[in-house]
């Protein structure tokens, strides 16, 4: 089979499900022919994807958020009207997207959250069958349980969701844990995407805490405590696009610009893991029994930490308060049934690719009652 994949360009876990999802093709003998990437400006291309992937790489302008001046958490309204205002390049994106997808007639489109995607298959509908991969899909599920939160948000996080879909034959939610599928609204749950290096690792724990920061404001905060805490060693990543690969802040912390193949090395070594709770490593640190603390920074993260504690990956705080990690890791227990559910992911995805190659593909897709549907459903 012939795969193009298209990837959400913010942040660090969909480009590792899109490496992990290659390894299992490749050994299946299939070929990725092409990945197109979305990202802003204020992000670049992780080095260890791009030297990683395995076939030609194209980039497009994409929706993101913009960061703050304290680059915390991110300012949505701004956003929005920022993203407002570059409608017509967007426009320009979906055009690209649409010419790539047909002059490499994939076998499969696969989707990886980018909300262009589901935007091309309304308004260009091409006639190649596309799957969406994602953990956010399982907040769709009928049966998923919410943390308390805003109606708005969660409102907005469905709804969002959904238009990365628009067109999919189906959409692969990834999840903790094994999960009811819910066919009426083409859910089917499967297992996280880890790569295959991790199932190799021998864990161990050293006396040092990792963290990784999407966003570079938190350094301040984290620096504090570790004045307040000079004896204890700190390992964080962060997506510093100016930074120089490692920065000394001090003897005992130490940041890292993203580098992947030194963060699993730093994750399988370390005591414990902080993080705003993005769901591939936190998947990462529970596959690795590593205690976690998590700082969420909007809704779906909210929603990711809510699950992980759910499955006793660690704890949740609103906050970098190392020292409740700190005193959460001699109440840690791994998890062995996730190890086993990790594990069965490539047995599980292949067949459902296999299977949803020769579904037909829908009839182009009206505006307005996808509007309507999107709208009644995303408040349910």
């Amino acid at each position: 089979m012939r795969f193009l994949f298209i990837i959400q360009g913010e942040g660090r876990g969909h480009f590792t499900q899109a490496l992990a999802l290659q390894q299992i093709l490749q050994q299946k003998g299939d070929t990725l022919c092409a990945v197109l990437v979305g990202k802003s400006s204020h992000r670049q291309l992780p080095a260890f994807f791009t030297t990683k992937i395995d076939a030609p790489v194209y980039t497009f302008e994409s929706p993101n958020f913009l960061p703050t001046p304290q680059n915390k958490r991110p300012p949505l309204l701004k956003s929005l009207f920022f993203n407002l205002g570059k409608l017509p390049e967007f426009q320009k994106s979906i055009k690209f997207i649409h010419r790539k997808i047909c002059d490499l007639q994939p076998d499969l489109v696969i989707n990886f959250y980018e909300l262009l995607t589901g935007l091309t298959y309304l308004f260009k509908s091409p006639p190649y069958p596309l799957i969406c991969i994602g953990h956010q899909y399982l907040f769709l599920h009928k049966d998923f349980q919410f943390p308390p939160a805003s109606r708005l948000e969660l409102f907005f996080l469905r709804f969002f969701s959904r238009i990365t879909a628009i067109g999919a034959v189906q959409k692969f939610a990834l999840s903790f844990y094994d999960f009811p599928q819910d066919p009426r609204h083409q859910i089917t749950v499967i297992p996280p995407l880890l790569r295959k290096e991790i199932f190799d690792f021998a864990p161990v724990s050293r006396d040092f805490l990792l963290g990784y920061l999407l966003n570079s404001g938190y350094v301040s905060e984290i620096t504090q405590w570790q004045a307040q805490h000079p004896v204890t060693p700190l390992h964080f990543f962060w997506d510093q696009k100016e930074a120089p690969r490692q920065l000394e802040i001090n003897s005992h912390f130490h940041l890292h610009k993203i580098d992947d193949t030194l963060f699993l090395q730093y994750m399988v070594n370390c005591k414990a893991y902080a993080t705003t709770a993005g769901f591939e490593s936190v998947c990462e640190a529970l596959y690795l029994q590593k205690p976690v603390l998590m700082v969420p920074v909007h809704i779906e993260q909210k929603c990711n930490a809510w699950d992980a504690q759910n499955v006793g990956a660690g704890i949740s705080a609103s906050r970098f308060d190392l020292d409740s990690l700190l005193n959460f890791i001699p109440l840690y227990r791994p998890n062995p049934v996730f190890k086993r559910w990790a594990q069965s992911a490539p047995s599980r995805i292949y067949p459902l690719l296999e299977a949803n190659r020769l579904k037909p593909k829908s009839s182009p897709i009206k505006f307005a009652s996808v509007l309507a549907k999107f709208s009644a459903y995303s408040l349910k």
